[in-house]
């Protein structure tokens, strides 16, 4: 099923976070939806590093946008050929830098794949979490009940002071009679008194009972607001909190605005009611008259619930964003970003009266050196329906930016903390007033969750690191948050697996294992493991935990994202146990796993056997994105290469670890083109072959540029190169030399830009490789290989 369908199949809670991608103004819903056919037919990642291809793109879809206006010109659907033509005006501004547009188009359509994958992920989730979806259903079908009966209440209350009235223009009219006819028999006199006595005692009772019957209500509605504000808007805030750092929790509030709006319609009533009474005394009052007494004291509760209520519901919606950034609440200075504000209670005629106004922290913290910002752009919206696809009072703002005052940052001199930039935790405030029905209400205070601001794109993967850190730990808005205690193993991981959740597939228990292995050392039990802020990442610390986790993670999503999903790379995994999971299999027998050395690497190993009958592992140079952008990884499988010593190639690569044949587990994604019309023909031939004569290696390379250094490697007696030219001939090297170990750690700058891969023979390797101290030291120790004097 194409993508688009599948998105407009999800569950609301998904289609909402589709509207909010498609509120920016980068790519037109109306344009995605209609054109969706051919916009997912395009290589849009190619075209943004191919101006020509990105040209000829360009250059269609403004011919499709022609052809699309033709069919509603035909259609006299006249709304629709404006904005048509309105969308290809915006577009033609694309013109001399086509490119821009392919990467803008490319990134939507990465953003709706990571949608599919949290609802995807979220369904999976949710058939584990029976027990708890059904606590959820009942707690949620419990507040409902409690609503249904106060609104309940107040419809027997609305009878109930109709019947008030009734019973008072009774009594009011016979009194006036009474009053009018002046009655001069004592005796009659008396006796009338009496009846009218009884009267005002009855209308008294009645008074009390509505009052108390009031009080239920007001003790009711208080009990509904704690448990909306308490309960359920914390409950959400803390979703949106784990939402915005990848978790697959439903943040939709289209639920919560119909539980807040039903309870501010519940407290009007009671407002109305007393309105009533104050009506209803001004006509018939006497001593001691409860509602007199007790009139006011109501009055003043029920405007205090009700201004809980309105500014509890003034909420962020959407927390503030940059296109294309990381992620939400990273922002950069002098680029644009959006955020969305949103009135769950909603009152049609409160519909563009509310306005709203943006600034930055009104505090700053006593911290050295901290930065201020002015916001810039439009700072002032007025709250509406119209922006809203599910109808909801928004104000949407999309077009704000951030400027850093020059004067410095306050608190200067105060302290000397002194915070990186990526450290520094800022706040955005918004501010209105509701005012509707004689109810003013100042609902100042409400703030974005902190976001990082950064002036150069090379600061977004350690801002990033700070916003995981907070939002896994930290329910307040502590700018200190780098002083917590460290997260717990159970926490740590749970935000780890929510990263690879926009790669389609979480970490599973195992990969977990690995990582916690890796973190604190073999242990039997990890859950009371802390991992503090330092281990996790620290500016201008090349070697931290994240700076290797993120760039596994990236190379996941950007090359391997199917192969992932598919569940066909284990990852996560130790020489260790790799070693002992394979020795068992049968010859051919391989496993994916991710390098624990070279920064967004991956590399494959495979059972040999030797002369003996004794299983033999082999591991190849790990591959990066050098490799993979010329590549896909699943044809570097398919046609990886070895040349016995009578030059029959054969690829040793047989069976996907447990024991699924290479083709059925890779072949849906292989190339249709083989052999020399393989467009990876190039790479195959100078990359993915390998020469063993006996006890000698040799690889097939074109030229010195080539070789690159290997991951654990030792030296094999005997190794050479040779070089192979376009008609295949070899041309021998010398002997390869070993010089220091892993250039990761001591600084050596390769020249090459591509990878040769050289097998090693792990048996050789010491498997206590796992230090908790560095995370570079998996392969130290270890001799590689250099190029010298090719002839």
């Amino acid at each position: 099923m194409a993508q688009w369908e599948r998105l407009r199949q999800l569950p609301d809670g998904f289609r909402q976070q589709l509207h909010q991608l498609y509120d920016r103004d980068g790519l037109p819903m109306d344009v995605r939806h209609y054109l969706s056919p051919w916009i997912e037919k395009q290589d849009w990642e190619r075209a943004a590093r191919d101006h020509a291809y990105a040209m000829l793109l360009y250059q269609v879809l403004l011919e499709n946008l022609d052809i699309q206006h033709s069919r509603f010109v035909q259609e006299d659907s006249f709304l629709l050929q404006h904005n048509i033509r309105r969308y290809k005006q915006n577009f033609q501004c694309f013109g001399d830098d086509p490119c821009a547009l392919a990467n803008t188009v490319s990134w939507f359509l990465q953003k709706e794949k990571e949608i599919l994958a949290r609802a995807e992920v979220t369904e999976k989730v949710q058939l584990l979490r029976v027990d708890q979806e059904a606590m959820e259903t009942s707690s949620q079908q419990d507040l409902e009940n409690k609503l249904a009966r106060l609104r309940n209440e107040i419809q027997c209350m609305e009878h109930t002071m109709i019947c008030l009235e009734e019973q008072q223009d009774e009594f009011d009219f016979k009194y006036q009679t009474y009053k009018m006819e002046a009655v001069t028999d004592e005796a009659v006199k008396n006796e009338r008194i009496k009846v009218f006595q009884l009267l005002v005692n009855k209308l008294n009772e009645c008074r009390k009972r509505t009052l108390s019957d009031l009080k239920k209500i007001l003790d009711w509605a208080e009990n509904l607001i704690d448990l909306l504000v308490k309960k359920e808007l914390t409950e959400w805030q803390r979703r949106q909190q784990k939402a915005c750092i990848g978790a697959p929790d439903n943040v939709c509030l289209d639920q919560l605005e119909k539980w807040f709006t039903s309870m501010a319609e519940c407290l009007f009533h009671v407002r109305e009611f007393l309105s009533k009474l104050e009506e209803l005394v001004g006509k018939v009052s006497y001593d001691n008259d409860p509602v007199k007494a007790q009139r006011p004291g109501f009055q003043k509760r029920t405007d205090s619930l009700l201004k809980t209520l309105l500014q509890s519901s003034f909420v962020v919606e959407t927390q503030p964003s940059m296109p294309q950034g990381k992620g939400p609440l990273l922002l950069r200075t002098n680029v644009q970003f959006s955020v969305k504000t949103r009135l769950l209670v909603k009152f049609p005629e409160l519909n563009h009266t509310m306005k709203v106004d943006v600034s930055m922290e009104r505090e700053t913290p006593h911290i050295k050196g901290y930065r201020r910002f002015n916001v810039l752009g439009s700072k002032i919206k007025a709250l509406n329906m119209a922006e809203s696809q599910s109808g909801g009072m928004v104000a949407d703002f999309r077009h704000l930016s951030l400027k850093e005052q020059k004067s410095g940052g306050g608190g200067k001199g105060v302290s000397d903390i002194s915070l990186s930039v990526t450290e520094e935790l800022h706040i955005i405030y918004f501010n209105t007033v509701f005012e509707l029905k004689d109810i003013s209400s100042q609902t100042a205070g409400l703030t974005s969750l902190p976001v990082v601001i950064i002036s150069n794109s090379s600061q977004q993967q350690s801002a990033w690191a700070s916003i995981l850190w907070f939002n896994m730990l930290c329910h307040d808005q502590d700018v200190m948050f780098y002083n917590t205690p460290g997260a717990t193993w159970p926490q740590f991981a749970e935000m780890l697996s929510w990263q690879f959740l926009s790669a389609k597939r979480g970490l599973d228990k195992n990969q977990l294992e690995m990582i916690a292995h890796k973190l604190f050392g073999k242990q039997s039990n990890y859950d009371n493991c802390n991992v503090p802020w330092s281990k996790f990442s620290k500016e201008n610390t090349p070697d931290t935990f994240y700076v290797w986790f993120d760039g596994i993670l990236v190379m996941v999503k950007t090359y391997l994202e199917d192969l992932w999903k598919e569940g066909l790379i284990m990852g996560f995994v130790t020489k260790g146990k790799e070693k002992s999971l394979l020795k068992k299999k049968q010859r051919g027998t391989f496993l994916l796993r991710f390098s624990e050395s070279v920064i967004g690497g991956i590399t494959f190993s495979w059972v040999e056997t030797t002369i003996t009958g004794d299983p033999d592992i082999k591991t190849v140079q790990p591959f990066t994105k050098v490799d993979l952008s010329q590549i896909p990884f699943h044809e570097i499988i398919r046609n990886f290469q070895i040349l016995e010593a009578e030059n029959v190639p054969e690829n040793p690569l047989l069976y996907l670890y447990p024991h699924t044949s290479r083709d059925e587990a890779f072949g849906k994604y292989y190339s249709e083109k083989t052999g020399d019309d393989s467009p990876y023909i190039q790479y195959i031939k100078t990359k993915l072959v390998f020469v063993t004569k006996e006890n000698t290696l040799e690889a097939r390379s074109p030229m010195p540029s080539d070789m690159a250094h290997g991951e654990s490697l030792e030296p094999v007696s005997g190794l050479c190169g040779e070089s192979a030219d376009q008609n295949g001939d070899l041309h021998p090297l010398r002997e390869l030399e070993t010089f220091d170990p892993d250039p990761m750690l001591n600084g050596f700058v390769s020249t090459s830009d591509d990878l040769l891969m050289y097998l090693n023979d792990p048996n050789l390797l010491d498997e206590c490789s796992i230090h908790p101290a560095g995370w570079m030291n998996d392969d130290q120790g270890f001799s590689e290989f250099s190029t010298q004097g090719l002839s």
